[in-house]
């Protein structure tokens, strides 16, 4: 990860020597559990949990052995004498250590992660209550559509925010497991009963299959989280951007004390944080390709999946941590121009169209296909909301057509179009 987007609490699960102390913690819990059943009767695990872990000696090693957990294994054992030393790493084979540990590192990342993203999704939950009865206007194709309440907008993010986070969750919680089943998982030396009590110590869920290592679809389906929370940031950065831009002028961005937007003009304040934002999610989305790449592995395993992983997967913690505390204070301090969003819905009739055409088919004899000619041309032809409804005055006799046409044009745009956005906020954060 490059500084500028670090997150040092991520970064540091992601670095050698907290790597080669979970190598150490996962070797430890098998010694202990194999004291346990008797298959080492004396006290090891003691002395290894005692050894430095050392990540340049381990390096120095790794130049003639080239194989990392061979490296590693020589590194702790050269600590311990030779009838200790005898039985560390027994019974498993390198991806065994390496797989659970790594699984060790996922769940510290997330440890971190869902505490934040909690967080966020709180923030965008206050500010959509506290915009739940401020009026704005709705667009679909970027065309005014139909007025909508401002807060109902931001619960819409806030929702997809809460879907991801319970992905998240869920995954969390049934998705982080970790293996002792040897060289093709078969259990040659060791037993499925070993395997699943030296996870218990480690908190984690055993892999039902493991070949010789845990199944990559794992991993590419926390990738997809990640993928599909990025699409989150997206979408809401790609609102506030579009609100901000000078010809809406709706939202904007928080604006510090000494901040500049341009270093020529003094005037510009800039959405920076949520093309920033943009940006990261795209970074994010591109991991996807990769995790699904490696669920390809030959046979019962190859290191294909290795290479890519120790370059992606520290950026992509890094990255979803270092996009949820930017989005938590983005969406904070985004400043709201009420007045301007409702002079946009009290400056036009045309999105009381649709309104008034399903209410004067529930009255009228007139067929639809007529009534939205007649509704329609009104709504083209006139110049503001009383001539709007005049002119539709003008196309009708019956006089329930009229009382409707009375009805509607007494109500405020919050009555017609905020009365069930209550309803919506209640089913939502129930």
């Amino acid at each position: 990860m490059i500084e500028r987007y670090q997150k040092e609490e991520i970064s540091n699960i992601w670095t050698d020597q907290f790597k080669f102390e979970k190598f150490l913690d996962v070797e430890v819990a098998l010694l202990e559990t194999l004291e346990e059943v008797g298959l080492i009767t004396e006290k090891v695990s003691n002395k290894a949990r005692k050894a430095t872990v050392n990540p340049q000696r381990i390096a120095e090693i790794e130049r003639e052995t080239r194989h990392d957990v061979i490296a590693f294994c020589t590194s702790i054992t050269e600590q311990m004498s030779v009838n200790e030393g005898k039985f560390f790493h027994f019974g498993v084979t390198s991806s065994d250590i390496i797989d659970t540990s790594l699984t060790l590192q996922i769940k510290a990342s997330l440890d971190i992660i869902l505490p934040r993203f909690e967080k966020l999704n709180i923030a965008i939950q206050k500010r959509a209550e506290q915009f739940q009865d401020q009026i704005c206007m709705g667009r679909s194709h970027g065309i005014w559509a139909e007025p909508m309440s401002f807060g109902q907008k931001l619960l819409g993010h806030y929702a997809e925010f809460q879907r991801r986070f319970t992905d998240l969750k869920d995954f969390y919680q049934k998705e982080l497991t970790g293996q002792f089943s040897g060289a093709v998982g078969n259990y040659t030396i060791l037993t499925p009963e070993i395997e699943e009590k030296t996870l218990s110590k480690l908190g984690l869920n055993v892999e039902s299959v493991s070949t010789q290592i845990i199944p990559r679809d794992r991993i590419a389906k926390l990738i997809s989280i990640f993928s599909l929370y990025a699409c989150a940031v997206e979408r809401l950065c790609i609102e506030i951007r579009h609100l901000q831009h000078s010809d809406v002028s709706e939202v904007f961005e928080g604006f510090s004390k000494g901040q500049k937007g341009s270093s020529t003009m003094p005037h510009k304040k800039n959405p920076i944080s949520a093309e920033n934002l943009s940006g990261i999610a795209r970074v994010l989305r591109s991991h996807m390709s990769m995790a699904m790449d490696n669920t390809l592995l030959w046979h019962e395993r190859d290191i294909s999946h290795s290479s890519a992983e120790r370059m992606y997967l520290p950026d992509a913690f890094g990255l979803v941590l270092y996009s949820i505390d930017r989005l938590e204070n983005t969406v904070t301090n985004l400043v709201v121009d009420h007045e301007m969003m409702e002079q946009k819905v009290s400056k036009t009739f045309k999105h009381l169209s649709s309104l008034v055409l399903h209410k004067l088919i529930e009255v009228s004899e007139n067929t639809r296909e007529d009534l939205y000619k007649i509704v329609q041309k009104a709504s083209f032809e006139a110049k503001n909301r009383d001539n709007f409804y005049n002119i539709l005055k003008d196309s009708f006799t019956h006089q329930r057509e009229l009382e409707v046409l009375d009805s509607l044009s007494s109500m405020s745009e919050i009555e017609i179009f905020g009365k069930h956005t209550s309803k919506v906020f209640n089913r939502t954060l129930k």
